[in-house]
């Protein structure tokens, strides 16, 4: 890492896959995992010079006892805490409804490091791993799948070499694991055919880049060229291993389904760069045996998660304005396999779809963001659609059997996550690996207010133990995205540790979130920043009516475009004493030109920056510069290519140079998602490091 800074650290769009990560790396307090051996991360080759555990821990002895420091726990207890946390990250549910599988990450790296996947019977009793390493070291192993007679598990895994993922199929009863490829490239997403004679997967031929914009980028050299590697359907042979190669060569192919027949798939793709055209995929069918493809729709708006209804006539999706690939949010569609048009089945649903499967019968089962927690629901093609259950947790990885029960993970803010499994609304609970963890925060309530004719919801996290009389602190983080939500999940990150370290923290879903259905999505279109943050502004009124809060001692955090909150924030209100912005956008116009996703751009402002500069501009925090008064620290990777690192310089330069206090560190061969160890303790500690400098009298 590397720092350019005007003050001494003691003074989306979310990258989600990471931040739990974060917290276990935080929690271990030491460069190394549980089994002794070195993180991915490795140990820093300067402890002192690059924020090791020396510096960590000499960093918070030096802070200011300013919020109770005598009552407050140090860090290396919440860390230790927050590291006994196990991570898990897929459900498969076996079509006959008896086994159940699921990935565990192993060292809290994320989905870059080792994980394993577990099988259990449904009805209980002991799990085994399943994999094919034999070295005695973790490798990477998802991307489980049930065969269609559930006495097959597909999955991938690097057992053989390292970062190189192959497809496999073991049996489900016990014995060896098999190959089935042995391919050079990137695999993801194995699917089985109905007849369980082949298995599709996502492949990228000869590529070593991982997917996904919030990786970190290639550093440019020479003549800059845009080299398109396109990520394909290829079908294997379960018996010969064969593999071929079957949607066209110029289509980047995100998601995919299986026909009921296993003659065709249906596909969301894009012509083009896959990671800067996901906002313009069209629904595409393709023919197994002679990859013959046409669009059978090109939707107005972002679409996810194509699924084939069981008798083949039409595919249902998810449609809506999505901000980022994987986080999804919308209404369900279903789109006629031949002539006819697309149809909105849930017009009026006061939430946001998330996932979508079909039962035999012809209905549809979805989870969805609903009022800052999760529902499950369903609806049948010609009926309004209607909520099953719903809840104060988040609900992730969903999968179901032929019977319509499901497997999934749960957590909240009083419980971490687990996977369960049963009917809908009565599942049980598989694993037992989080039992006995504790919060380390307070109660945490559901805030609602009214702003400019919406119903606006957030969470507000307790510290622990407030005591009478006393008032707190108030951290308000705002979600990236921004088609996002911050829902009740169990805490990581600066969310979990400002509450330990006596904050108040404030989570809330202004317009542009999921959880109120899509007109309250589209609510900040061609305006972001303006009645987005007066939505979060009357919430920190709400939260000032709800709780022990000093109204003059208010921080702002976010990440993404959380980070983008927080820059434009303070151009606007002084209400904040102190913030932190992280691989937040300073000025629109120079971002268009910066970023290697600029198609995600053009829904929200509806049109490019070349043709309506004056809409950049006017949301941008770099126009209103000279107002700014609250110190804030800028963070950033420096191989971002989802928020590039000038946008950081340009609005650190600026304040540095208007005289507003201001810390810019850069951390070094990092995307969008901070993933090394030694540089999330870090950002952590920076991060509560500027809020007691400046929150803690």
């Amino acid at each position: 890492m590397r720092s350019a800074a005007t003050l001494p650290a003691g003074g989306g769009r979310s990258g989600r896959r990471d931040v739990r990560a974060a917290a276990r790396s935080l929690g271990r307090g030491r460069l190394f995992s549980r089994r002794g051996r070195s993180s991915r991360g490795g140990a820093p080759k300067d402890p002192g010079g690059r924020a090791g555990l020396g510096a960590f821990v000499l960093l918070f002895a030096l802070l200011p006892p300013a919020i109770g420091a005598g009552e407050r726990p140090s860090l290396d207890s919440i860390g230790e805490a927050l590291g006994r946390v196990r991570v898990l990250r897929e459900t498969a549910l076996s079509p006959d409804g008896e086994w159940v599988a699921w990935v565990e990450d192993l060292e809290g790296e994320g989905l870059e490091g080792p994980s394993a996947i577990h099988l259990v019977p449904r009805g209980g009793g002991a799990s085994r791993g399943i994999s094919v390493a034999t070295d005695g070291r973790p490798h990477h192993e998802r991307g489980v799948r049930f065969s269609p007679d559930s006495r097959s598990l597909a999955f991938l895994s690097d057992g053989e070499r390292a970062g190189q993922l192959q497809l496999y199929v073991a049996p489900v009863g016990g014995g060896p694991a098999r190959a089935l490829s042995h391919v050079s490239g990137q695999l993801a997403d194995p699917s089985w055919s109905p007849e369980g004679r082949r298995l599709a997967v996502l492949y990228v031929a000869g590529s070593t880049q991982p997917r996904g914009a919030r990786v970190p980028y290639k550093p440019d050299a020479g003549v800059v060229e845009e080299r398109v590697d396109e990520q394909r359907i290829a079908l294997v042979d379960v018996d010969t291993g064969a593999l071929r190669e079957v949607s066209p060569p110029d289509l980047y192919v995100y998601d995919y389904d299986w026909s009921p027949d296993g003659r065709r798939l249906v596909a969301e793709a894009a012509r083009g760069s896959g990671t800067n055209n996901y906002w313009t995929a069209e629904l595409f069918l393709i023919e197994a045996d002679s990859g013959q493809t046409r669009s059978i729709w090109k939707p107005p708006l972002q679409i996810a998660a194509p699924r084939f209804s069981p008798d083949g006539g039409s595919v249902a999706v998810i449609h809506g304005l999505m901000s980022d690939e994987g986080v999804t949010g919308g209404d369900v569609f279903s789109v006629p396999v031949g002539a006819g048009e697309a149809k909105n089945l849930t017009p009026d649903l006061a939430a946001s779809v998330t996932w979508l499967g079909w039962r035999p019968g012809g209905e549809i089962l979805f989870t969805a963001h609903a009022d800052g927690g999760f529902a499950v629901g369903r609806v049948l093609p010609g009926q309004p659609a209607t909520l099953v259950w719903q809840g104060p947790e988040v609900l992730s990885s969903p999968s179901v059997d032929r019977a319509g029960r499901m497997a999934l993970i749960r957590q909240s803010f009083t419980f971490a996550p687990e996977v369960w499994a049963g009917e809908i609304g009565r599942w049980t609970p598989v694993t037992h690996v989080n039992a006995g963890t504790a919060p380390l925060w307070g109660e945490a309530k559901s805030l609602h207010w009214e702003s400019d004719g919406f119903r606006v919801q957030g969470w507000l996290i307790a510290p622990r133990g407030v005591e009478p009389g006393r008032t707190y602190p108030l951290v308000v983080s705002v979600h990236g995205g921004p088609s996002g939500a911050a829902g009740p999940s169990w805490p990581v990150r600066w969310t979990a540790v400002l509450p330990a370290q006596g904050y108040y923290v404030f989570l809330p879903n202004p317009r542009g979130s999921y959880g109120q259905g899509e007109a309250f999505t589209r609510a900040n279109v061609k305006d972001f920043g303006h009645g987005d943050l007066r939505d979060v502004l009357r919430g920190v009124d709400a939260a000032l009516q709800a709780a022990p809060i000093d109204s003059r001692r208010l921080g702002l955090i976010g990440w993404s475009y959380g980070g983008y909150m927080a820059m434009w924030a303070v151009t606007q209100t002084n209400r904040f004493r102190a913030a932190v912005a992280g691989a937040g956008i300073a000025n629109w116009q120079s971002y268009y030109g910066q970023n290697r996703i600029d198609r995600w751009m053009i829904p929200f402002f509806g049109a490019s920056v070349y043709d309506d500069p004056a809409a950049y501009a006017r949301s941008s925090p770099i126009t209103f510069i000279k107002n700014v008064r609250t110190p804030t620290l800028v963070l950033h990777g420096d191989r971002d290519s989802e928020v590039p690192t000038p946008q950081g310089y340009e609005f650190w330069h600026a304040l540095k140079t208007l005289g507003v206090p201001t810390q810019l560190v850069i951390f070094e061969n990092e995307g969008h998602a901070i993933s090394k160890p030694e540089h999330k303790r870090d950002l952590l500690s920076r991060v509560i490091a500027w809020f007691d400098r400046y929150l803690g009298s």
